[in-house]
């Protein structure tokens, strides 16, 4: 992948000074780690709509399936003027071909979960979504998305990100054209990579593709995608890696000394205490896979996601 991905982003969160108060909540993951591989479009919800910097806190008010927009001291709805923004902004972010989208976290304009939601009482509910971040999850309903405050979780970032890397690797197959024969080759290429999310979703693609010429080709791509992105939002567990770090030992029964053997599943055994990051057996079994020249594992984007340089495996 020569382009940089794309990806949308609250404005905040790249430094601009955008916030009610004129302040800013730059993520220096996000800029300075992440961005080496990312084009960002940025989106403040406020600003876009005409709201100026500085200007009055606003919140969630009446009930979590129809919340409201309004300036928390005086009052003043701004529901209608959002919503009508929005759809507006959403039709130019369709254009911008994105694979995902990072937004503001407890925002009342771009939360996507968590967002406080205040019924008439004055009683607060933490399970609110932001008025733009539901209009965004809506329009792109399989599109990764996350917020910064949980891109600070090592094991829910690395999932955002692996997410995202897939979904621009779906993008490229459909861009040359989605051909049942590189959907074949798209779905042994993450094999493995699904079976450590989710042993139910791998077996439901699985025989979707055995089954897709049963299909149209424009639904086979839609069950397929809708399955597999709804499979990697599953985290994917130390057990679920041990078991497909075992399954890839397998390959090498026929190559490897005993010595090297007893080598490779202590250290996989000692990963499942949780003693070692998940680096350590990748890296141990990327070795052997190239020395080996094993085609089945050179080509499994389970040993490879993401770009080693964030080192996100590190830390899971």
């Amino acid at each position: 992948m020569e382009d940089k991905i794309k990806l949308g982003i609250s404005r905040c969160l790249l430094g601009e000074k955008v916030r009610y108060d004129g302040s800013h909540q730059l993520d220096h993951f996000l800029t300075d780690s992440l961005g080496r591989y990312v084009k960002w479009v940025s989106v403040c919800p406020e600003v876009e709509c005409g709201l100026p910097v500085t200007r009055e806190a606003m919140r969630l008010v009446s009930t979590l399936e129809s919340p409201r927009l309004v300036t928390a001291r005086t009052g003043i709805y701004h529901t209608t003027g959002m919503i009508s923004w929005a759809q507006i902004r959403l039709s130019e972010l369709e254009k911008e071909d994105l694979c995902g989208f990072v937004f503001k976290s407890r925002s009342p304009s771009s939360g996507m979960r968590g967002v406080k939601v205040y019924s008439p009482s004055g009683i607060p509910s933490n399970k609110g979504i932001g008025i733009f971040a539901a209009a965004f999850m809506h329009q792109f309903p399989l599109m990764p998305v996350e917020d910064d405050g949980r891109m600070h979780d090592p094991v829910l970032r690395e999932n955002f990100i692996e997410r995202v890397f897939v979904f621009k690797r779906w993008k490229e197959f459909k861009g040359n054209g989605g051909s049942l024969r590189d959907l074949i080759a798209f779905h042994s290429d993450h094999k493995l990579l699904i079976l450590a999310h989710s042993p139910k979703h791998y077996i439901a693609l699985g025989r979707l593709v055995a089954e897709a010429k049963k299909y149209r080709p424009e639904k086979l791509h839609q069950d397929y995608l809708s399955t597999l992105m709804e499979g990697l939002r599953c985290v994917s567990t130390s057990k679920k890696n041990t078991n497909v770090l075992t399954h890839i030992l397998g390959y090498f029964k026929k190559h490897l000394s005993q010595d090297d053997k007893h080598e490779l599943l202590e250290v996989i055994e000692t990963y499942h205490k949780g003693l070692i990051p998940l680096i350590v057996p990748i890296v141990l079994l990327h070795h052997y896979v190239r020395k080996h020249d094993e085609p089945y594992l050179l080509r499994q984007h389970y040993l490879n996601p993401h770009p080693i340089e964030l080192m996100l495996r590190n830390h899971v």
